[in-house]
């Protein structure tokens, strides 16, 4: 296995999925990076490396989103642990783009993770093969199961308009 060519070609597409799973640059790199250590150190049996990357990355995002849901259950109970920052200041010009950001984000968050996933891995141009590789389920479900994705994303983003008018 060329494990730099593999880099080369999969990388950038990897981590913009994880930048739009996550909403976060510095999770996505990570996530990014881990899938890529996984797979040096553990090469997969099966043919479709790419499949795998992602199915290993979204797993990783799914782990780390678990502890950071434990953490934030641990500060509740004890809030002089939180740290202290600064809110970042944002241009008028960029608010529009982030509130905007915000609803579909917040739209994807609250489709269940496996809805979320083909929407995101359809965006990122995979076959409807590798998309049923990564989600466990048979290629002739994928259309249906990308197809109910889209329908309740449009039904979370027109009950939930976030974004000013």
């Amino acid at each position: 296995m060329d494990f730099r060519q593999l880099f080369d070609e999969h990388y950038e597409p990897l981590f913009r999925y994880l930048v739009r799973l996550t909403g976060d640059a510095d999770s996505a790199a990570d996530a990014t990076q881990e899938a890529f250590v996984r797979l040096v150190e553990r090469p997969p049996q099966e043919t479709q490396v790419r499949a795998w990357l992602y199915r290993v990355a979204t797993n990783v995002v799914r782990d780390d989103r678990r502890v950071q849901r434990r953490r934030l259950e641990l500060l509740r109970e004890s809030p002089d642990r939180a740290p202290l920052s600064d809110q970042p200041l944002n241009a008028e010009a960029a608010l529009e783009v982030e509130d905007r950001r915000t609803a579909v984000r917040n739209a994807l968050d609250r489709l269940s993770a496996r809805d979320r996933t083909v929407l995101l891995m359809r965006e990122e141009g995979f076959s409807h093969q590798e998309i049923a590789e990564a989600v466990e389920t048979t290629t002739k479900s994928v259309g249906s199961m990308i197809a109910r994705a889209l329908q309740k994303l449009a039904a979370e983003l027109a009950l939930n308009p976030e974004v000013r008018e």
